[in-house]
Order: structure tokens, then C-alpha cells, then sequence
């Protein structure tokens, strides 16, 4: 995989926090760190798209279905 330097901007409260979590060994430095929150967000963003589509032709699952989906990942964990 290359690698690509970019400058963002972002809270300093959020980059205070990001550094905490780097210093508690979550990731070896900022730059990973920020590289795995983009790429999750970034799956999270596909996952909404799947879902939507789903929806789209599916329908939005009904109180039932959410209950049952509760129930079932509730004993998974």
C-alpha cells in the first residue's frame, strides 16, 4: 500500500483524544490511527448504502423483524 501526506484540520479536543489512544497503544502513531478511522467510516458509508438498497427494494423491516434480530444477536455475544 503507498502512502499519500495530506494536512487536515480538525478539533484540537479530537486530535487531544486521537493522541491519548495512540500514547495507550491503539495504533502505532496518529497517522495510523487516523488511517483506520477513515477506512471504518469509510465501510461503515458502504454498509449504509447496502442497507438503503436493501430497504429500497425490500422494504424497511418491520417491529417483528427488528425484535427478532435483537433477540438472535443478543445470544450471538
Amino acid at each position: 500500500m503507498t502512502s499519500a501526506k495530506v494536512a487536515v484540520s480538525i478539533s484540537s479536543d479530537v486530535l487531544s483524544e486521537a493522541k491519548k489512544q495512540v500514547r495507550s497503544g491503539r495504533a502505532k502513531s496518529l497517522s495510523a490511527f487516523v488511517t483506520q478511522a477513515v477506512a471504518e467510516k469509510i465501510g461503515r458509508d458502504d454498509l449504509n448504502d447496502i442497507l438503503d438498497a436493501m430497504d429500497e427494494a425490500h422494504g424497511k423491516p418491520s417491529k417483528a423483524d427488528q425484535a427478532w434480530a435483537r433477540r438472535v444477536l443478543r445470544r450471538s455475544s
